[in-house]
């Protein structure tokens, strides 16, 4: 296997574009040669994430399934998937493949680690099926944080409408209700917010920064994917 990264993306297509921004610009480079060669699988296509999980709608595996392959084919030796959601499936896809998949949850606990928020409760926002699915309760609360949740009200009317308004590239308008809502969060006691939806980095990027910890789900899968690019093992 090479160091090529392979992305599996355009759930939704900025987000993508948006974490290959952020792979680009965190990684050490002095010229072209010294960033991640990689290959960006964006495909909208595939099955709304959400709506599989929580409403019967249609399964996104196949697709997922068909874009880690292309990646596959492609020459890539490790896949990134910049959607919180998908990871709901990353034990079958794989199971599917034998390229790894990095894990946007495990690389968000890493970045916790690097922003020095210590063991206690934390805020996590992101999708109701990845809430539901409880990826980040699993995947924290064993490392020591636990973990604290927008409301049902907050979710219907603020975090969930702000994730479909970035979706629909009107990103401005998705600041001030997931900023109130992460404020929120802190004054229930949250030390740090972790972005657990890689729509909600972009809306919280159209306003002023808040003015505590924030754990960016879309930056902490990239520094993955430099950590694997770097790393001496294929």
């Amino acid at each position: 296997m090479s160091k090529i990264l392979g992305v599996l993306g355009g759930m939704g297509p900025l987000a993508s574009a948006h974490f290959m921004l952020r792979l680009t610009l965190l990684t050490p480079a002095d010229r072209d040669q010294d960033h991640i060669p990689s290959v960006l699988w964006s495909d909208p296509r595939v099955p709304d994430r959400t709506a599989a999980r929580l409403a019967g709608g249609e399964d996104p595996l196949p697709m997922l399934l068909r874009g880690i392959a292309g990646l596959k084919a492609a020459g890539c030796g490790a896949i990134a998937i910049p959607c919180n959601t998908a990871h709901g499936w990353h034990a079958a896809m794989q199971a599917a493949t034998d390229r790894p998949i990095l894990h946007i949850v495990d690389a968000t606990a890493a970045e916790l680690i690097r922003l020095g928020v210590a063991a206690g409760p934390i805020g996590v926002m992101g999708t109701a099926a990845t809430l539901a699915m409880r990826l980040y309760q699993q995947g924290l609360e064993g490392r020591g944080w636990s973990c604290l949740m927008p409301d049902a009200t907050e979710m219907a009317q603020q975090v969930t409408p702000a994730i479909a308004l970035v979706k629909a590239n009107r990103v401005a308008e998705a600041y001030a209700p997931l900023a109130e809502v992460a404020q929120r969060l802190v004054m229930r006691g949250a030390r740090a917010v972790v972005l657990g939806c890689t729509e909600i980095p972009l809306g919280m990027a159209a306003g002023p920064a808040l003015p505590f910890p924030v754990a960016d789900s879309i930056d902490a899968l990239a520094r993955a994917a430099i950590g694997w690019a770097r790393s001496p093992s294929c």
